[in-house]
């Protein structure tokens, strides 16, 4: 069958790219794909939809895909447009990161070297920042263990309580409790 041409890959991106505004609004997949189908009797706009699914079935004259098919084709095609639009963002996130980091590079030069050279405690500071953004844009930062403790370091002591524990606890804190209205 061989790779299909230019024209024939931008009909499908608009498919799919179809598919997934279809999906956005609400629309059910088995409506997508009648809507998207390229036989006109069953594509529910009553129209041959360029490139749409069944296309080679619609073409050789044969039956047109089924319902179970075209909802098939129609999530097929939600999650290869959606798997090129992360894939184009993670490029376009890489790139930006590698634009960032170049920023800091040729910013943090001449304050390291003014820091080395004579000692300069502001310059020092900011080659020091600029090192600490760079740690933070390429996620060099180990993640930080936080614990929770109760007096003198003992282990915080967790209770459950009921409505009338949470409304003595409001009353403590000066806090007027809200009037239940008992059904």
């Amino acid at each position: 069958m061989g790779r299909p041409n230019r024209a024939t890959r931008a009909a499908i991106t608009q498919r799919r790219a179809d598919a997934v505004d279809l999906k956005i609004a609400g629309v059910d997949w088995l409506t997508i794909g009648r809507k998207l189908a390229a036989d006109p009797s069953i594509n529910s706009d009553g129209v041959a939809y360029p490139q749409g699914y069944g296309i080679d079935k619609y073409r050789r004259k044969l039956e047109p895909p089924t319902d179970k098919r075209l909802i098939e084709l129609a999530c097929k095609d939600v999650s290869k447009a959606l798997a090129e639009r992360a894939a184009a963002l993670d490029e376009s996130t890489d790139e930006l990161r590698r634009l960032m980091l170049a920023r800091l590079e040729k910013l943090f030069f001449p304050m390291y070297r003014q820091a080395v050279r004579s000692g300069d405690f502001q310059a020092t500071d900011r080659a020091v920042r600029i090192i600490e953004r760079e740690v933070h844009l390429l996620g060099l930062n180990r993640p930080v263990r936080t614990e929770l403790s109760g007096p003198d370091g003992l282990p915080v002591q967790v209770q459950s309580g009921g409505m009338d524990e949470l409304e003595r606890l409001i009353a403590l804190a000066g806090g007027a409790p809200a009037d239940r209205g008992e059904d």
